[in-house]
Formats: structure tokens, sequence, C-alpha cells
């Protein structure tokens, strides 16, 4: 399936591996990256999503996505995610989504844009139908600078998922360029993805970043062999 990622916001802050590593599929563990395990609250505009390198699908092909994740490390040492949630706009990627065993959920989410020039802004807000959880959050990307630190292409360069279906933990691949990445100043965060999920953090996301997108393309999942 390829699909384009626009206008993505990163938000992470740093957790104890042995607080998310009962979100892992079996055989996978946290991946650590300087340090610690990472928890993640991104989101993206998804552009004109089609199988295969046909052409995308009218309507459904573009929506809203916010997700929450976390990293992974395969018994091969594959490094990869793990989402927690997801949530997108649109019902029937939702539904298509779930039976692949990806916790999409259906909801009410827009892209936030604020400002102009270097003062410019982007954000997400998402909320649940019957007010289960709900989140708002911007950032103001410095547009002049680049983000080519190893935790940040670190936290963003992951070419791949973890994730369980009928019993199975399986490796869907994923490839595209480096993101472009720059640094930001969070403007607005009222969050409660986070702590619906079960994860618990404090003050600030400790590393923030934006990204005007990629261009990318899932390949054909694998089984991963038991450790």
């Amino acid at each position: 399936m390829d699909q384009f990622w626009a206008d993505a916001v990163f938000l992470h802050w740093r957790v104890a591996a042995a607080e998310v590593a009962r979100y892992m599929p079996p055989g996978v563990v946290p991946d650590e990256v300087d340090g610690s395990s990472w928890v993640g609250l991104i989101g993206f505009r998804m552009i004109g999503a089609g199988l295969g390198r046909g052409l995308p699908v009218p309507y459904v092909g573009s929506f809203t996505e916010i997700n929450v994740r976390l990293y992974s490390r395969g018994p091969d040492g594959t490094r990869g995610v793990v989402f927690v949630t997801l949530d997108a706009s649109r019902l029937a990627v939702v539904l298509a989504a779930r039976a692949g065993g990806i916790p999409y959920v259906w909801s009410r989410c827009s892209p936030v844009r604020r400002g102009s020039g270097d003062g410019r802004e982007y954000g997400y807000d998402v909320a649940r139908f019957r007010r289960q959880a709900e989140s708002r959050f911007a950032v103001r990307p410095d547009v002049s600078r680049t983000a080519v630190d190893r935790l940040s292409l670190e936290l963003t360069a992951r070419f791949g998922l973890h994730s369980t279906l009928a019993g199975r933990t399986l490796y869907i691949p994923n490839t595209h360029t480096p993101w472009p990445l720059h640094p930001a100043t969070l403007t607005e965060l009222d969050d409660g993805l986070l702590g619906a999920a079960g994860i618990r953090v404090q003050g600030p996301p400790d590393s923030v970043l934006f990204s005007p997108g990629v261009q990318t393309q899932f390949g054909r999942p694998r089984v991963v062999p038991a450790a």
C-alpha cells in the first residue's frame, strides 16, 4: 500500500521499558534509544493511500490520523514500532485495519493550522465518539533548522511495525526516504490519548519534531519466529 504522510507532528516522552513491555507482541521487547524506551504521540494527514502501486482510493484514501506508538525490537534484532492506538476519521479504513489486527479507533480527527510564515503552527484535534478520549496539540516548527541528531532520527526512521494477528506476531515492513525533520516548539497540548491507553507521562514531551512529509510503501507481512 502506497501513501503519503503529510504535516507530521512528533511528540515523544521517555518511559521505562518495564512499564511498556506488556504492550509488546509475543517475542518482541521494548527497544531503547538514548538510554530509555519512548512513547510517541504522532499526528499526520494521510494522502492518497492505495493498494500496491496503483491509483489512490478516492476519498477513503485520504484522512487524518493520530497514533500512540511504542518502539520495539524483534528476536532477530529488527527494530520497529508497536501501535497502541490509532485514531482515524474514515470508518472504512478503521474496520479494514482492525480486521488485520491493527488497533484503529474511529474518531473525529482534524488538522489544526494557525498563523503564517515563520509563525505557522501545525497540530491535530481528535475526539473519540461518546467522549471516550480527546486530544489537541500543536507545534511551531523552525524550518530554518534541520534535526539531524541521532535521537531524532532513530525515533522517526522506523521501517516497519510489529503486530499480532490470529495469535501470530507479524512484522510489516515500511519503506520511505528519510524524514525531512525540523525541531519545533510545543505551543499547545491537552492530551487524553496516552492516559486512555494506560500510559502515564509527566511534563512536556522530551522531543518535539515536525516534518512536511514523506511518500511511503508498506510491504508484505512476515511471521516473526518465536524467540
